[in-house]
């Protein structure tokens, strides 16, 4: 075999076959670090009216994040207790403060500030990571969340769940995908790193619309990536609809097989931090899935194993994975990636 089509893999390729945000963290920091995701009081432009009423079709944030469901706590508390928490159920170190919950860059920037200021200003905190939506981003916001990248490890995740429109509108993001990329270019000229959500299964997605968002996506030079699966929660639109009969939901081995698939067209330098949604309390309707995300993850990297394939083995110049550490170059199947660049353009953002 000729030498230079070998490298040596790294070493969470042969273990998890994709790049775990737990391996991300643990080649950057000395130390254990977790992230203790936070509630601020936001809310969302598809909620108040300003891009729409009603929510996202799917979201319950009190079904995927516990601060929502008690009274509102102080955030330098919240990030305390979770400290605590962590440092006695996993034996952390230092912290990524995570503000979770609805649109957390949805107010003015002096009330942005000082919640980020509060949260970061915690001992042992070394990073933040905000999410919201690209509709909810300024040049001021940019260049706010900049300030802290000095001194801070910083994420901006973005919420997109799919790159088509039609979607879109029927689970009522109150945006479209240009706005969505228009930012991610925007944010990409800043030190910020970003992550995008999807979502796998949306009402009327073909597998062939899902992988098409993988390969858009796998063009915007993302630094993260979180999957979730459609999930029903209680008091939800969606609920309505499944009720009806209107919706489906998928059984766990399709589910798995759609993530490798996915993560198949996603470079391999891409941390995947999140491959599951999960709900807190009784709020899940469907999927009842009789397995932890420990098994969903195993499954996942069986999956990847029985294929002989890795994240990113569908991506330009990716290589074939191996359990001794090196791996074969495997023909690109996309042809040449689209150099995006580092273009400036105009945001596409609701009032703020």
């Amino acid at each position: 075999m000729d030498n230079s089509l070998l490298f040596q893999q790294k070493p969470y390729l042969v273990k998890y076959r994709f790049f775990p945000f737990s391996e991300y963290l643990k080649e950057r920091f000395p130390h254990k670090v977790y992230k203790i995701p936070l509630h601020a009081g936001f809310t969302c432009p598809n909620r108040d009216g300003r891009a729409g009423t009603g929510g996202c079709t799917y979201c319950a944030n009190e079904s995927f994040s516990p601060n929502v469901r008690v009274p509102h706590i102080p955030i330098k508390e919240q990030v305390e207790r979770g400290e605590a928490f962590h440092r006695k159920r996993y034996g952390a170190e230092k912290f990524i403060v995570y503000f979770q919950s609805f649109t957390n860059t949805y107010a003015d920037i002096e009330k942005l500030r000082q919640y980020y200021d509060e949260a970061l200003g915690v001992d042992d905190v070394i990073g933040i990571s905000i999410g919201t939506r690209p509709d909810c981003v300024t040049d001021e916001i940019l260049d706010l969340i900049c300030t802290y990248t000095g001194k801070y490890h910083v994420w901006i995740e973005y919420g997109l769940q799919t790159i088509h429109d039609k979607t879109l509108r029927r689970i009522n993001r109150g945006h479209d995908y240009k706005i969505f990329h228009d930012t991610v270019i925007h944010t990409k000229n800043t030190c910020i790193n970003v992550c995008v959500h999807v979502i796998l299964g949306l009402p009327g997605e073909t597998r062939d619309d899902m992988m098409k968002t993988a390969d858009t996506l796998a063009q915007l030079d993302i630094q993260g990536i979180k999957l979730h699966h459609l999930y029903v929660a209680k008091n939800t639109a969606l609920a309505e609809e499944y009720f009806k009969g209107e919706i489906q939901t998928m059984d766990k081995s399709a589910y798995i097989h759609l993530v490798v698939d996915f993560l198949e067209r996603i470079p391999s330098d891409v941390t995947v931090q999140r491959v599951v949604g999960d709900t807190h309390g009784n709020f899940l309707v469907s999927p009842i899935w009789k397995a932890s995300k420990a098994e969903i993850i195993n499954g996942i990297t069986q999956e990847f194993k029985r294929r002989g394939t890795y994240q990113g083995a569908l991506c330009p110049n990716a290589f074939a994975a191996s359990d001794n550490n090196v791996a074969i170059r495997l023909p690109s199947l996309h042809g040449q990636r689209e150099d995006t660049g580092k273009l400036k353009v105009n945001l596409h953002t609701v009032g703020i």
